[in-house]
């Protein structure tokens, strides 16, 4: 190869490693600025891998983002937090509900019980 064409390669090398350096560096990839596609799929693989008590409410929130539906009570003591996350989409109708989301209830703030579980935990709580 001559050296004008080997030039060329490299110039075209350090751009491209310019320009993913940029992006890995700036730009914001929180589930809050995804498509609701994105969001959607995200949050079900997320919740599909997380332990009971591995995690806090604050790390659910800088994870998923705000939860699209949530109910909290104080039950003695215990402070209880029901947060649904949109893991499945039922209707394009622009409005969330509880039957495509995934609940995650917190007891003080740990994470408690996910899913059906998580909703029959709440209720029993009085």
């Amino acid at each position: 190869m001559n050296k004008k064409v080997l030039t060329r390669i490299a110039i075209a090398v350090g751009i491209y490693v310019a320009l993913v350096a940029l992006v890995a560096t700036f730009y914001d990839d929180s589930p809050t600025k995804m498509k609701w596609e994105d969001r959607q799929a995200y949050n079900k693989q997320y919740i599909a891998n997380i332990k009971l008590d591995k995690l806090s409410l604050d790390q659910i929130l800088e994870d998923l983002g705000s939860p699209d539906i949530t109910e909290a009570k104080t039950v003695a003591q215990d402070h209880y937090q029901l947060t649904y996350y949109r893991t499945q989409h039922i209707k394009s109708d622009g409005i969330t509900t509880i039957e495509e989301c995934t609940p995650l209830l917190f007891k003080n703030e740990s994470l408690y019980a996910i899913g059906k579980d998580a909703i029959e935990q709440y209720q029993y709580f009085k």
